[in-house]
């Protein structure tokens, strides 16, 4: 299953490289095209946005399962491991409820964005904005995951170091406990 959820992130990274670089390259050729050709692509602006509002919520949701994002560390590293792991508790249910709210949000703004098309590409704007139903669902589950781990005693000490801020080596800490 691990090998799996593996692949998937892996895709995701593909796709995330893909993203940046059609989004790179159309804007590139854009300026290209108006300043020394006088025309341009309509497309590619759009298509260049779309792509941005994409890069950004599927990133979120890869940088959150590498545990990227930037964190308040100063209070987290006063703690032993049990007030670490309180505060992994904590901030995992607060992650799971406002990413369960943005589903919810995404989900109640469906409609009014389904009927509505792009400007120039005609697209339905569901698929711009319905993005928010894999980044809300993504970070609940890898959060509904952490929790349980959490809660199982299944945590790593790495991942508890992490968390702290603390850059942290396998033989390091072996020395700590």
């Amino acid at each position: 299953m691990q090998k799996a959820i593996d692949i998937f992130y892996r895709l995701l990274g593909l796709l995330l490289i893909m993203l940046l670089a059609g989004m790179a390259l159309m804007v590139f050729l854009n300026v290209v095209l108006r300043y020394g050709f006088n025309s341009g692509i309509n497309i590619s602006d759009e298509m260049s946005r779309y792509f941005f509002v994409w890069l950004t919520f599927i990133g979120a949701v890869v940088t959150f399962r590498e545990n990227s994002h930037v964190g308040v560390e100063t209070l987290v590293t006063l703690f032993g491991r049990k007030g670490r792991i309180i505060c992994m508790i904590l901030s995992n249910i607060v992650v799971i409820a406002v990413s369960a709210i943005f589903f919810w949000g995404t989900w109640k703004q469906s409609p009014i964005n389904a009927s509505m098309a792009a400007p120039v590409t005609g697209i339905s704007m569901l698929w711009v904005y319905g993005i928010g139903f894999f980044t809300g669902a993504g970070v609940v589950l890898i959060a509904l995951e952490r929790l349980f781990r959490l809660l199982t005693g299944r945590v790593t000490e790495e991942e508890i170091a992490a968390f702290a801020g603390e850059n942290m080596s396998l033989e390091h800490l072996a020395e700590r406990t």
